[in-house]
């Protein structure tokens, strides 16, 4: 299957030039330090304090563009330059579950605020519904802590669906981990 590699080219609110496009296994230098930076910052991820290795970070990428070509999956980063400063990802599960995806999607640090969220969330979206076939619902975790995220979300049509209390660890805390949905067909 070929998806079309250059999603989306221009600025973002403050100017700053980006194009959006399908990950290649050569941006794995790009994905480490984005990764390791974002995880350095111990934001509302999972890997908060991890610092992944390259082969590490080939490894994820390289299943996550066998699923791509699969259909399983579909993923946008955006770069400014060369330099990994968004990501987002919808991946299609299995058997009873086929028509479920789960969705991730991240900005570094110095580019939040610039719309690049909401342009991966539109066009992450777009990519999904005309890309992976069966698939109906867009599920995602987040730490209910992050206000940001949550209200992100539901201005995109994510709704509430269950609440794991105390079910993720945050700079030391526990924090309740919060269930969304959003149908796409």
């Amino acid at each position: 299957m070929k998806f079309k590699a250059l999603v989306y080219e221009g600025t973002t609110r403050k100017g700053t030039p980006i194009v959006i496009r399908y990950p290649k296994l050569s941006d794995a230098p790009a994905f480490l330090k984005y990764i390791n930076a974002l995880s350095r910052e111990r934001t509302f991820i999972l890997s908060q304090g991890y610092k992944f290795t390259l082969k590490e970070e080939k490894r994820w990428l390289k299943e996550l563009m066998e699923k791509t070509q699969k259909k399983q999956a579909v993923s946008l980063s955006v770069f400014s330059g060369e330099k990994l400063i968004g990501n987002a990802s919808v991946i299609q599960k299995n058997k009873a579950m086929s028509h479920e995806g789960s969705f991730g999607v991240t900005v570094a640090k110095n580019f939040r605020g610039e719309g690049i969220g909401n342009l991966l969330m539109k066009f992450i979206l777009e990519e999904a519904k005309q890309n992976l076939k069966g698939l109906n619902i867009i599920t995602l975790g987040v730490f209910a802590n992050n206000s940001v995220a949550i209200n992100f979300y539901k201005k995109f049509g994510f709704k509430n669906y269950g609440l794991l209390p105390k079910g993720l660890l945050h700079r030391g805390k526990y924090i309740d981990h919060r269930y969304m949905h959003k149908r796409i067909r």
